[in-house]
């Protein structure tokens, strides 16, 4: 390997890690190519093509070069990781920093983890659904069952998407969980309206970034993405309202 393809190979490693950090912190596909592609040009590449899509991503410098793939297999909604590599992409484009100092950072960017601790998202979690009660004029009696239910199921997919890595599973089971919660207040008096307990308290776990995303893509004509993050969003809204129905059959 001479100099010049141990370059366009270490540029490649470059914007794939790039895109690949963006497609797993939940960013759009549009905009990982978008990103991508600029970064490519600023390093005077104006011939590299880019196909992203939610489980991988396709990248060439030419018709010349070789192509490379890169798999992805888990995906989170973390907008820090995406606005500190567009961060990156702004300032490499700028000539602000080199590629050697922008790949730095994409590596540092990878490894850390930002989100919070445990149990402040758990009891986020539950505020958010104290909070959901209130705006969907629930009384502030049932504002204690949302805040445990809420925070409860949170902790239930936490707990079961670590044990099973199966998302439909985890998703069903925190909201078996919020369901049963909602029916139990009720029936001991400790609850009133089981429907607005149980909607406020499932909001935490609703996909509403996942569906925005979907349409942006459908929008920019990448309806393989749109239609895949759509799949997605509806199997999630599916074991939600599954797992309730199974509580209110009852």
């Amino acid at each position: 390997m001479n100099l010049n393809e141990a370059d366009n190979e270490f540029t490649i490693d470059c914007l794939l890690l790039a895109g690949r950090i963006m497609i797993e912190g939940g960013a759009e596909t549009y905009r990982v190519e978008d990103t991508m592609l600029r970064m490519a040009q600023s390093q005077n590449m104006l011939d590299a093509q880019c196909y992203a899509t939610p489980t991988g991503i396709i990248f060439s410098l030419g018709k010349t070069q070789p192509t490379r793939i890169t798999s992805i297999s888990s995906r989170v909604t973390d907008l820090q990781k995406i606005a500190l590599v567009n961060s990156v992409s702004r300032r490499l484009t700028s000539h602000i920093i080199t590629l050697d100092e922008a790949y730095d950072e994409l590596k540092s960017i990878q490894k850390t983890n930002y989100f919070l601790p445990i149990y402040m998202q758990v009891l986020s979690a539950a505020l958010a659904s104290g909070c959901f009660l209130i705006m969907f004029k629930g009384g502030w009696s049932d504002f204690p069952a949302a805040f445990i239910a809420g925070g409860l199921g949170f902790l239930m997919l936490v707990l079961m998407n670590y044990l099973t890595k199966v998302k439909f599973f985890s998703e069903f089971s925190a909201s078996l969980v919020i369901g049963l919660i909602a029916f139990f207040a009720v029936k001991s008096g400790y609850g009133a309206e089981i429907d607005k307990i149980i909607i406020s308290s499932v909001m935490p776990l609703v996909p509403g970034i996942l569906i925005t995303n979907a349409v942006r893509d459908l929008m920019a004509g990448h309806f393989m993405s749109g239609m895949a993050k759509g799949a997605e969003a509806f199997l999630t809204a599916f074991a939600i309202g599954a797992a309730i129905a199974v509580i209110l059959s009852f």
